[in-house]
């Protein structure tokens, strides 16, 4: 009997140099097709999605504050660090992987393929 097999590939993609995000602050950027948010607390970098659950808030507009970002809209929380909601732990925002090098910030962007269930039978 087949199983379903899933196949992930990352892509990190340059958004930004290190010195374009100052330690405290966050700012929208493009990583091919998606919209993210990346912020720069606690000495790392962290991306999360750009549009905040509740109404859509742009989160690259945010207030930083240690790692939690407010969205500037209606005032959820999230972690960036997690993508956490700060007040409901059901709610989440998909976050990226996140590398520097030379003084590049690259996001990872991950492509999924997903095969079909398969089922083979032996005579």
């Amino acid at each position: 009997m087949g199983r379903v097999a899933s196949v992930a590939h990352v892509d990190f993609v340059a958004v930004a140099r290190v010195e374009d995000v100052p330690p405290g602050t966050i700012r929208s950027v493009r990583a091919g097709d998606e919209e993210i948010a990346l912020a720069h607390c606690n000495g790392g970098f962290y991306a999360v999605q750009q549009h905040c659950l509740h109404l859509q808030g742009p989160l690259g507009e945010g207030r930083l504050e240690g790692c939690v970002l407010t969205c500037p809209w209606h005032g959820w929380q999230y972690d960036v660090r997690t993508g956490q909601n700060e007040f409901d732990l059901a709610i989440q925002l998909h976050t990226y992987d996140v590398q520097v090098e030379d003084g590049e910030i690259r996001v990872g962007l991950q492509e999924s393929t997903r095969e079909n269930d398969s089922v083979s039978s032996r005579t």
